[in-house]
């Protein structure tokens, strides 16, 4: 019989080259995907990876640089003071303030996504948290959070220890008057969570401005999250994605 195959996110065994060199590219992939989804506006945006020898330093698209040209040599690792140790590039200052909080307060997280997408301010301007009224949604429900204040562009740790609270122990935070943050224990669930996240806040705001959306219930929204929601199902129904970009864009390997 034919040996059927199904691809699972692989291990690395404790080598810690080829698992850094992995999500270094899947970091790079996934930023071209949000450029090609619309997901840039100007310098603001990032996603962020742990790296897997010095775990409080983390890789991130330079600041100033297009989401559509980022390969994988033009990373930046980050310290835990902000600064650049290994890229020729500048860090963003919201994504270290934000982004090292993140991975600070939660261990198990290894990839952070943020950007000003167009429908995820959108119910950031309304302070509101999704609602259980497709499949798809039900993954964050009561599993993501509001941050329910906005100073102004966070460029201090402080802002960024608030933001790492109020998202506490879910995989994403609605940033009041600002946008969406989501995490994963990869970088591929990241950026699912916030792909399927923008597209939500999307589905909801259509929906309510056609009329009054049928809610699931509390029981059948619970049996869904339980289904769809953990980060393994994420790092599945990401990699269509991975694939149709790393086709069509070999050059980000680079």
């Amino acid at each position: 019989m034919e040996r059927l195959e199904f691809e699972m996110p692989p291990r690395f065994g404790g080598d810690v080259v080829a698992e850094r060199r992995y999500r270094k590219e899947r970091l790079a992939a996934a930023l071209r995907l949000f450029g090609r989804f619309g997901f840039e506006e100007g310098v603001a945006g990032h996603v962020t990876a742990r790296d897997p020898e010095f775990t409080d330093h983390f890789w991130v698209n330079p600041f100033g640089m297009s989401f559509r040209h980022v390969t994988v040599g033009d990373l930046i690792l980050v310290n835990e003071d902000g600064q650049v140790v290994e890229g020729r590039y500048h860090v963003n200052q919201a994504a270290f303030a934000i982004h090292s909080q993140v991975h600070r307060a939660r261990p198990d997280v290894v990839a952070a996504a943020h950007s000003h997408s167009t429908y995820g301010r959108a119910l950031a301007a309304l302070g509101e948290l999704l609602e259980p009224i497709t499949q798809d949604v039900c993954a964050f429900y009561e599993d993501h959070a509001l941050f329910d204040d906005y100073t102004g562009v966070v460029v201090d740790t402080e802002e960024g220890r608030r933001i790492a609270e109020a998202l506490g122990p879910h995989k994403a935070v609605i940033l009041r008057n600002h946008g969406l943050l989501t995490v994963g224990d990869s970088v591929d669930a990241a950026a699912w969570w916030f792909i399927t996240m923008e597209r939500s806040c999307q589905v909801q705001l259509a929906a309510k401005a056609a009329g009054k959306p049928v809610a699931i219930s509390h029981e059948n929204a619970v049996r869904t999250r339980d289904q769809l929601g953990n980060d393994l199902v994420a790092w599945i129904n990401y990699q269509p994605l991975h694939q149709q970009t790393v086709r069509a864009e070999p050059d980000l390997l680079r």
